[in-house]
């Protein structure tokens, strides 16, 4: 899949609250968007279409969602978390099943 193409990157109060919690920093998330791999798309999303995108950042893996708008390159970085292993299997690409 492709890798995602931000000209500017902002964050939602929502994903920097979260990234505190979780010690993941901007940095950390930068270097997601710029080197992870976006892992599923949720073309149907609203205001604008998102992507999961999951990088490592130290070697631990990382999940950051990101809207884009394809016309500006304006990103918007939704959330970012640490993907649990309980949802996640071990490659962190796919959802377990229920």
């Amino acid at each position: 899949m492709p890798k995602m193409r931000c000209r500017e990157i902002k964050f939602s109060g929502h994903a920097l609250r979260r990234m505190f919690e979780r010690a993941i920093s901007v940095d950390d998330v930068l270097t997601v968007i710029a080197s992870g791999e976006i892992i599923t798309e949720y073309p149907e999303d609203t205001p604008l279409p998102s992507y999961l995108i999951l990088g490592f950042v130290r070697s631990q893996p990382i999940h950051v969602v990101a809207g884009i708008d394809r016309m500006s390159e304006m990103c918007y970085i939704i959330t970012a978390y640490p993907p649990d292993l309980s949802q996640w299997n071990a490659d962190f690409k796919t959802r377990r099943s229920p």
